[in-house]
């Protein structure tokens, strides 16, 4: 999934929010080969509804960043790894 251009190189976050999601929900993919632009349902990783679910409550466990079913901009957060980190980043609380 890694195609090794500059764009899909993982931050150090994307490389961390991606061991967390390989963890939870238990992919069969090593989280240094998702790549970080890629689509996270459908044609990139495969995912679905129900790993949406799991995805929220992990972002809502780990990093108190809540995402909610009927927020309209979902489909762009839930785009890709980056997406998501970026708006991880930008909503978690201050440490």
């Amino acid at each position: 999934m890694n195609t090794n251009s500059a764009s899909a190189l993982q931050t150090p976050f994307e490389h961390e929010m991606a061991e967390r999601l390989v963890e939870s929900l238990q992919l069969e993919v090593a989280s240094e080969d998702i790549d970080p632009v890629a689509p996270l349902f459908g044609e990139g990783l495969g995912l679905d509804s129900i790993d949406a679910l799991e995805i929220a409550l992990l972002i809502g466990r780990d990093y108190a960043v809540t995402l909610r079913s009927d927020d309209p901009d979902n489909k762009r957060i839930f785009g890709s790894l980056r997406s998501l980190c970026d708006y991880v980043l930008a909503h978690r609380p201050a440490a």
